[in-house]
């Protein structure tokens, strides 16, 4: 089986569903990472560990990193710059030519011939404008492609013991839910690899805990899913299946 992850950022493919891309490389899934940005506005570091203008080098770098640390698998980018975070941590997205965008996607689609894609969810987790567009432009672009049958699911699905609300997808339902446990090691070496990134992760998680936390304690071993196409009233498929086979699968509506 063949899983196309399409993401935002740098980091996005570990923090918000890296045990189980790392559940799936187990049971033999090949993964292909597609990554719209090299993360060019992301933080640089507390101390900064490059220059600004070093920064996109040296987050590709990192997940490049974190991909071999999730099991391996095909990395692309597709080229679109990130936008410096404004002024009161305001968001942007990456591009205001979306039907651009899905273009690319559809290529990449058409070229790659996943089984399965995986990308943000409909409220872009916590709404950041960049995995809103991603998955729009995903969505749209799975519309047109007529090259074949493809399941499309997407991470961070609600359900009631989601143990990070903030990032949670509320209008999209889970239809799985996993325990990644067995992949929590691999997970955690992944996020070892976005060093430039931790000190917002651990900033972040530790004002949601109410406490200082460190980068492993910030991992955490549940996630889940969302499958958009066919609707979840259609029955399991291939993708539902291996990760059942996984015995991570603790909730499932399929």
């Amino acid at each position: 089986m063949k899983v196309l992850v399409i993401f935002a950022h740098p980091d996005d493919e570990t923090m918000l569903c890296g045990g189980t891309l790392a559940l799936l490389r187990r049971q033999g899934a090949q993964i292909h990472y597609l990554c719209a940005t090299r993360g060019e506005g992301g933080e640089v570091g507390e101390p900064p560990l490059c220059e600004r203008e070093q920064l996109g080098a040296v987050r590709a770098a990192e997940l490049a990193c974190a991909v071999q640390a999730l099991g391996g698998g095909k990395l692309e980018f597709m080229g679109f710059v990130d936008p410096t975070v404004g002024p009161g941590d305001t968001l942007y997205p990456f591009t205001d030519k979306l039907e651009k965008f899905e273009d690319e996607i559809l290529q990449a689609v058409r070229r790659i011939q996943p089984d399965v894609v995986l990308t943000h969810g409909s409220n872009g987790e916590y709404g950041h404008p960049a995995h809103k567009i991603v998955h729009q432009a995903v969505v749209t672009a799975l519309k047109k492609n007529t090259s074949g049958h493809m399941l499309l699911y997407t991470f961070q699905a609600a359900f009631a013991a989601h143990p990070k609300p903030r990032i949670m997808n509320r209008d999209d339902p889970a239809d799985l839910v996993l325990d990644i446990t067995p992949a929590l090691q691999a997970k955690t070496q992944a996020t070892l690899c976005h060093r430039t990134q931790h000190a917002l992760f651990v900033r972040n998680a530790s004002r949601d805990a109410g406490r200082q936390l460190s980068v492993p304690e910030i991992v955490v071993k549940m996630e889940s899913l969302h499958r958009l196409h066919p609707s979840p009233k259609a029955g399991t498929d291939q993708l539902a299946e291996l990760l059942i086979a996984s015995g991570c699968v603790v909730l499932r509506s399929l």
